[in-house]
């Protein structure tokens, strides 16, 4: 089997296109939930932003991104911002647990479903 063959094997045309309209998908919830945030849909396309926007709405503080590019304390904050996007929008530790462990199914119910932005970390 040579190269051409095995990259073909892997990145067939199926799995590309499906994967890539997941994607589209799960972009399109993004966008959503900006929107929903009082922020622009478009600001979740461009990565470094787009998490600085993320914090902004979850957590209210957006300079607290760069706690994301601190080793081990980006893992703890990542946990953390999770729970408070989930209470941001009214919703529990039940879904931010769903949102910590299934993002892609979570992220369209909180993007698509009829939850309103209460605010950073549940309005408090």
């Amino acid at each position: 089997m040579d190269i051409q063959e095995a990259v073909l094997q892997v990145f067939n045309v199926p799995t590309v296109v499906v994967s890539c309209l997941f994607g589209l998908l799960i972009l399109a919830a993004q966008w959503k939930i900006f929107s929903k945030a009082g922020q622009a849909g478009w600001k979740c396309l461009i990565p470094i932003y787009s998490a600085y926007i993320t914090v902004k709405i979850a957590d209210g503080n957006g300079w607290k991104f760069l706690l994301l590019l601190v080793p081990i304390v980006n893992i703890v904050y990542a946990v953390m911002l999770t729970f408070r996007l989930a209470k941001a929008f009214g919703r529990g530790a039940g879904f931010a647990v769903g949102l910590l462990f299934l993002p892609e199914i979570f992220y369209l119910i909180l993007g698509f479903g009829a939850d309103g932005y209460v605010g950073p970390r549940g309005g408090a």
